[in-house]
C-alpha cells in the first residue's frame, strides 16, 4: 500500500487507478470485523440486508420473525470497555407489535433508491408494505395473492416508482408507489417466481427467475418478455471490447471482388433453369425474418421452454456495469450470462453447496470481479470470471441466507439462520486500534520523537 501511495505522490499513477488498487487490495482482504459489531435485535433468521443508496450510512434487515430493524453503520451507539469495539443497537425495531406490522416472515426488505425516508418490505402474509421511515407508520399496503418471496426497485429510475414483486403465484406484480395501485402483471412462468433484479443499465429491464428454472427478461412498457435464458446458448468467457472487435465493414480486395462476381455470375446463369431469381431471394429472406419474429420468447415457441437451471432459480444479480448476470439454483450450480447475447459463458464456479428452498441474496463487488454467495453456513468469494474460491467466510452457525456489500467502505454484511448480522471488513492499521481507545494527548506522545521540541 506504501509503494503506491508513494507512486501517487510522485504523479505515476493516475487518481482512479490509485483509487482502484486500493479498493481492490482492500476487498481482498476482508476478514471478520475485530471493530465493529451489529447488535442484533431480530429473534428469528435474518433474510434480507441492504445498506442505503444515497449516503450508504443506513442497513436495513428484514427477519422470520416479522421485524424489521434500521442500523446506523457509521455512528455507533456504544463501545466495549476497552473502547476498541464499536457496537451498533438498532435505532428502531417494528415487528408484530406495530399496529401494522407483518405477521409472518419477511422476506425481503429494501430502501427507496433515491431517499431513506421511506422503505418496503414484502412477508409471507401475502402483503407488500411501505413505510415511512420517520414516522415508523405504513403509508402504502398492497395485498398480494401468495406469499412474497422477493421485492425489488429499479436504482437507476427516473420515470416511474414500481416495486417488483416475485410471489409464489406465477405472475411476477409491478405495485405503483405513485399512484398506490397495481400497474400491471407480467405473464410468462410456469411457477412462483423467487428471485428478481432490475437492469442496471436500463430502467424498463426486469430480470426474473422463477421456481420453473427460467430466467426471463422483460420491458415492462411492452407484453410479453423478449428473452428466456437457455443453458445450453453458450460463448467461451467475456465478449471483447468494442475497440477491439473485427470490422465487418472493411474494403473487400480485389480478388475477393472478382470471386464472388464469379458467384454471381454462375447464379444468374442457369443451365437447367432451376436458378433462384432475385425477387425469388428476396422473398425468402422476408419469410426468415417474419419467422424469426414469430418465434419470440414472449409467445408460444419452443425458446419459451429453455432453462437456466435444473430446478429453482434462488438468486439474481446483475454487475454494476449491466452487461452480466450472475444466477444461483437449487441444482447448486453458478452460472454468469452475457445479458448483451444472453448467452452462458461457460466460467466453471467451483462445486459449492446452495440452499434449495429459500431464496439467497448474492453481492457483487462495484468493479465486478468478486462476487460473495452465501453457501450453506459459510459465504463464498468467487472470482467471477474465473470460477475459482478466493475465501472462504466462516462464522455463522447456521446457514446464511443474504449478503450485502457496502462499496463505500469495502464492507460486507451478512445474515443468517442463527439470527446474526455479521461485519466482514478490511483490517485497521495498528495505529489506529490504539489511537481510537486513547485520549488526544497520549495519541500525541506517542507519536513524538528524539528531535520533538
Amino acid at each position: 500500500m506504501w509503494k503506491e501511495i508513494k507512486e501517487r505522490e510522485f504523479g505515476n499513477v493516475r487518481p482512479n487507478l490509485f483509487s482502484s488498487r486500493i479498493s481492490k487490495s482492500r476487498v481482498s482482504s476482508i476478514q471478520l470485523s475485530n471493530y465493529k459489531e451489529i447488535l442484533s435485535s431480530h429473534r428469528g433468521s435474518v433474510n434480507s440486508l441492504q445498506v442505503d443508496l444515497t449516503e450508504s450510512r443506513y442497513l436495513l434487515a428484514g427477519a422470520s420473525d416479522a421485524s424489521v430493524a434500521v442500523y446506523d453503520i457509521q455512528r455507533a451507539t456504544d463501545h466495549d470497555e476497552r473502547n476498541l469495539i464499536a457496537k451498533h443497537k438498532p435505532l428502531f425495531v417494528l415487528n408484530k407489535q406495530h399496529e401494522h406490522g407483518h405477521k409472518y416472515a419477511i422476506s425481503s426488505a429494501i430502501w427507496y433508491p433515491i431517499d431513506t425516508g421511506l422503505f418496503v418490505t414484502g412477508s409471507y402474509d401475502h402483503h407488500i408494505n411501505v413505510w415511512d421511515t420517520n414516522t415508523t407508520q405504513v403509508v402504502m399496503n398492497f395485498k398480494m395473492p401468495g406469499k412474497v418471496y422477493r421485492t425489488a426497485m429499479s436504482s437507476i429510475a427516473r420515470s416511474h416508482m414500481l416495486v417488483a414483486a416475485g410471489t409464489e403465484d406465477v405472475q411476477v406484480r409491478l405495485c405503483d408507489i405513485a399512484s398506490g395501485a397495481f400497474a400491471h402483471t407480467l405473464s410468462g412462468h410456469r411457477d412462483g417466481v423467487m428471485s428478481l433484479e432490475w437492469s442496471t443499465s436500463s430502467e424498463w429491464v426486469l430480470i426474473t427467475g422463477g421456481c420453473d428454472g427460467a430466467i426471463r427478461f422483460w420491458d415492462i412498457r411492452r407484453a410479453g418478455c423478449f428473452r428466456v435464458l437457455d443453458q445450453s446458448c453458450s460463448q467461451f468467457g467475456r465478449r471483447q471490447p468494442l475497440l477491439l472487435r473485427p470490422t465487418t465493414n472493411k474494403k473487400s480486395s480485389p480478388a475477393s471482388q472478382s470471386s464472388s462476381a464469379k458467384v454471381r455470375a454462375h447464379h444468374r446463369k442457369s443451365a437447367n433453369g432451376s436458378a433462384l431469381k432475385p425477387h425469388t431471394v428476396g422473398r425468402i429472406s422476408s419469410l426468415v425474418k417474419t419467422a424469426k419474429q414469430r418465434s419470440h420468447p414472449g409467445m408460444l415457441s419452443s425458446h419459451d421452454r429453455a432453462t437456466a437451471h435444473y430446478g429453482v432459480v434462488t438468486g439474481l444479480k446483475v454487475t454494476g456495469d449491466g452487461m452480466y448476470l450472475l444466477s444461483a439454483g437449487s441444482d447448486s450450480r453458478l452460472r454468469l450470462w452475457d445479458i448483451e447475447s444472453g448467452c452462458n459463458t461457460l466460467v466453471n464456479f467451483e462445486t459449492t453447496r446452495l440452499q434449495s428452498s429459500k431464496a439467497i441474496q448474492m453481492a457483487v463487488t462495484q468493479d465486478s470481479t468478486l462476487a460473495f454467495v452465501p453457501c450453506m453456513a459459510i459465504t463464498k468469494v468467487f472470482d467471477i470470471w474465473s470460477g475459482q474460491t478466493k475465501s472462504t467466510f466462516r462464522g455463522h452457525y447456521e446457514n446464511v441466507n443474504c449478503c450485502c456489500y457496502n462499496a463505500l467502505d469495502q464492507e460486507l454484511y451478512t445474515g443468517g439462520n442463527d439470527r446474526q448480522i455479521l461485519v466482514w471488513s478490511p483490517p485497521k492499521f495498528v495505529s489506529d486500534e490504539t489511537g481510537e481507545g486513547k485520549n488526544g494527548k497520549a495519541a500525541a506522545t506517542d507519536d513524538q520523537d528524539n528531535w520533538s521540541d
